[in-house]
């Protein structure tokens, strides 16, 4: 139970984390006020350009996708059966 909590906590940790306000930081720029005041991948590529467009999405991307691979994982371990909702 410990573990599974320890993982929860983890990935809402992991999710909270806006690369697209941390390119805009990186590049001197509050993203949140400038083009649409989105922090996702599409504003920062109109705002920054390419160069901090494309990391923050893979970033987020891979962000998205590690939710996923923790939820299947967790599921699998409470239930075998369900191992079959591996992707």
């Amino acid at each position: 139970m410990f573990t599974l909590v320890l993982v929860l906590v983890a990935s809402y940790l992991l999710g909270s984390i806006p690369f697209g306000y941390l390119a805009g930081r990186t590049a001197g720029i509050d993203i949140r006020k400038a083009g649409s005041g989105n922090i996702g991948a599409t504003n920062v590529v109109r705002v920054l350009g390419k160069r901090y467009g494309y990391p923050v999405f893979v970033l987020d991307f891979l962000k998205g996708l590690g939710a996923v691979k923790i939820s299947i994982a967790i599921a699998t371990a409470m239930r075998p059966e369900w191992g079959s909702l591996e992707m």
